[in-house]
């Protein structure tokens, strides 16, 4: 297989599933950007790659953020939920994605 085939398949799995949450859908109001959850080895170009493929849309940026994962104590001890990736997807003017398929 070439090397862009292997980077193909690599980035479409990159992306994990969208970020539905009261604070993700005033940022897609307010500044056309979308949340998604992405691997922990994800990077901005296959993030973008991986939209542009899934949901036929043109991205304009990609910021990603670490979210470390919450300490928590219970009866038998200290615990820690896992760490994990945010990436905000910026699409370009008269671009959207429809998650409810309609």
């Amino acid at each position: 297989m070439s090397a862009l085939i292997k980077n193909t398949d690599k980035s479409l799995q990159t992306v994990l599933a969208p970020q539905i949450t009261e604070k993700a859908t005033m940022i897609a109001d307010k500044n056309n950007q979308i949340a998604f959850k992405v691997t922990k080895d994800a990077t901005k170009s296959e993030v973008k790659m991986a939209i542009e493929t899934m949901f036929k849309v043109e991205v304009n940026s990609v910021n990603i953020l670490n979210i470390n994962g919450k300490t928590k104590r219970s009866r038998t001890g200290m615990g820690k939920r896992n760490d994990w990736k945010k990436a905000y997807v910026c699409l370009k003017p008269g671009q959207e994605i429809n998650f409810t398929g309609e």
